[in-house]
């Protein structure tokens, strides 16, 4: 029997039992489902989009178990006469948490009842256990960490989750990652990412965000995304909470987090860290709280390219990944260890011919496309180089029309912008679909200007590069396939009154090229 309460509970359940239960015909898995926690908006959708049996709670006490796992220690285990086997939903115990039979606070992760064992990844939570729950330290079973074992062999597939996640040509990756309550890094600061997308140029950083499944739960997906709104419109990939998160983490250049546990497992696989929040909430003598003393602060006032840049450039990997290491005991072998605890407390020898457990590949995530419709962009040099800069709109950031003599700013719009007043404010506007022909982009870009009286040149992409429109009927054709880029680069020689023809090298973010630039001449007949 296996007993769901949260998202977070039942996301673990999900990602651990299978491997260990496979091809196995003498044990039945069935789920229970624990409603009374504030939490549990999404599990029944969570199980029966597995294919999971769930059963109702108050059923688990008229049915016959030899086994109870759970990854909450707060389920009711009225009527349960079995063992229960309680893994952690995070890393050990290192977090405080209001206690709901009163009005203190408790140790996440306990579960403090006679039936109870718990699986712990690290001999210092026994020594932990000792401490604070004397008669619990002897019902332990030391397995390690399933999620970090996974977590270290997936490494390898660093570069296939950066291009899921379309980290291309030296883009880097921003990871935002929050635990849940007032404390955490969107309890103290929900409008971060925003701020982040505003400052980070869209061509040089991608930013992604990790919530704690509780937000979504206690929140709603739709008030998460409400919040998150002008972010989404700027670009934030937002991982679900059921899906992708390791991936993410694994794909990330560095991690801007607090005391939650994705923020540590970050630390443990070797990801440059900056703490936005550290909350009252970690308990001291852990290696989270160890963690929080020697990780940088994100200052939220200061530029963030810059301190992003430090926080790699400083990065004591070997520090880090030492204290990270003291949550983790013997890595690798967590799925034999945790299958043995649990054929022994259902009194059952493991299968002869099962061999180790699979150790299966953590999924690409399951984010939007993160796509950018209104850029305000910004160019410099115009001679014989043109330098391209772009910000998402959304985010508001700082948008400088520039000096005036060879630094320009301009809004960029794509034509599937949704927001009329950015796409009617626009100097240049763009198409994604490619047209047949030269003379076809012509048409095209001119029913874009039609539209949008405002504007003062189209961009449309067609094989080998884009056509830029003027207004006048003045086309130019360009090698730069991204009309974005090609509208860039003819809006700043234009407004810089050098040629509109000949090759200029376009630079933006670590891609540099050399463009040719030659007036269009319709095709006669």
């Amino acid at each position: 029997m296996t007993a769901a309460r949260t998202v977070t509970s039942a996301v673990r359940l999900l990602e651990t039992l299978p491997a260990l239960f496979r091809s196995d015909p003498r044990v039945d898995v069935v789920f229970a489902f624990d409603p009374g926690s504030a939490f549990g908006d999404g599990v029944l959708d969570l199980l029966h989009a597995a294919g999971a049996r769930v059963m109702p709670w108050g059923q688990l006490s008229r049915t016959a178990c030899d086994l109870v796992v759970s990854a909450s220690e707060n389920i009711d285990l009225t009527g349960v006469d079995c063992p229960v086997l309680v893994l952690p939903h995070g890393v050990g115990f290192h977090k405080l948490v209001p206690d709901a039979r009163g009005t203190g606070r408790r140790l996440s992760g306990v579960m403090d009842d006679p039936r109870a064992w718990h699986a712990v990844s690290h001999p210092d939570q026994i020594r932990q256990l000792a401490e604070h729950h004397p008669a619990l330290a002897e019902r332990t079973f030391l397995i390690g960490d399933p999620c970090h074992d996974r977590l270290l062999a997936s490494r390898m597939l660093r570069t296939r989750y950066r291009e899921a996640l379309g980290l291309r040509e030296g883009r880097k990756l921003v990871l935002v990652s929050s635990t849940w309550g007032e404390q955490s890094l969107l309890g103290t600061d929900p409008l971060l990412p925003q701020r982040l997308l505003g400052e980070l140029p869209l061509d040089e950083y991608r930013v992604a965000a990790v919530l704690h499944p509780n937000i979504w739960s206690a929140h709603g997906t739709w008030q998460v995304r409400a919040v998150e709104a002008a972010a989404l419109d700027s670009g934030l990939l937002l991982i679900p909470p059921h899906r992708g998160w390791q991936a993410a983490l694994l794909a990330a250049d560095a991690v801007i987090g607090d005391h939650g546990s994705v923020t540590f497992y970050g630390a443990a696989v070797g990801t440059p860290l900056l703490l936005a929040a550290f909350g009252e909430e970690s308990v001291p003598g852990t290696p989270m709280a160890e963690l929080g003393r020697i990780t940088p602060r994100l200052d939220p006032h200061a530029p963030f390219a810059a301190q992003l840049e430090r926080a790699v450039a400083e990065h004591d990997a070997e520090r880090i990944t030492k204290v990270a290491g003291e949550a983790f005991a013997e890595p690798g072998r967590s799925l034999e260890q945790l299958r043995s605890a649990l054929y022994e407390l259902m009194k059952l020898p493991e299968p002869v011919a099962a061999g180790a457990p699979p150790l299966h590949r953590w999924p690409v995530p399951e984010a939007g496309p993160g796509e950018v419709t209104a850029m305000w962009v910004r160019t410099s040099g115009a001679d014989r180089d043109v330098t391209v800069r772009r910000w998402p709109a959304a985010a508001g950031g700082d948008q400088d029309e520039g000096d005036g003599d060879a630094e320009f700013g301009h809004l960029s719009c794509d034509e599937e912008e949704q927001d009329l007043r950015q796409l009617t404010s626009a100097s240049v506007i763009t198409s994604r679909v490619r047209a047949g022909s030269a003379d076809a982009a012509v048409g095209r870009a001119r029913r874009l200007l039609d539209e949008l009286p405002g504007s003062l040149l189209a961009a449309v992409p067609v094989a080998g590069g884009s056509v830029v429109l003027f207004r006048n009927g003045r086309a130019v054709e360009s090698t730069a396939t991204d009309p974005s880029l090609a509208g860039a680069v003819v809006y700043a020689r234009f407004r810089a009154r050098r040629p509109l023809t000949g090759t200029v090298t376009l630079r933006v973010g670590r891609h540099e090229e050399d463009l040719t630039l030659r007036e269009h001449r319709a095709t006669e007949g």
